[in-house]
């Protein structure tokens, strides 16, 4: 059975990085969002499996990011505008987040991130 602690802190990281991301885009940091906060109450009631890929999902979703985040850095220590990629990396995530979270999500609560 997969730790319920380290997915949820791998989320809660993300979402710290995110905030970074979003700075670089020129967007304010993500208010809070039921929908997503929620996403560890989910994975209570989520089976193996559905953990399985959650937790491949947000490895997958670093995997994006980290690369995304070090070039954005180095570019804006150059003086570069980064705003228009950080802003393509920002909704990238959020796709992709939207993804894991519908993973665990009760079916009748499919979308209501974008309906929030």
């Amino acid at each position: 059975m997969l730790a319920l602690g380290m997915i949820t802190r791998k989320w809660e990281r993300l979402h710290s990085e995110a905030n970074e991301l979003a700075s670089f885009a020129y967007l304010a940091p993500e208010q809070s969002n039921a929908y997503v906060a929620s996403f560890p109450a989910m994975l209570e009631h989520a089976g193996d499996s559905q953990r399985q890929r959650a937790l491949q999902g947000i490895e997958d979703i670093d995997a994006m990011l980290q690369p995304g985040l070090t070039a954005l850095r180095t570019i804006s220590a150059r003086g570069v505008d980064v705003g228009p990629p950080a802003l393509a990396l920002w909704r990238e995530f959020h796709a992709a987040r939207e993804a894991v979270i519908e993973i665990v999500a009760d079916p009748s609560q499919t979308g209501a991130a974008a309906a929030s």
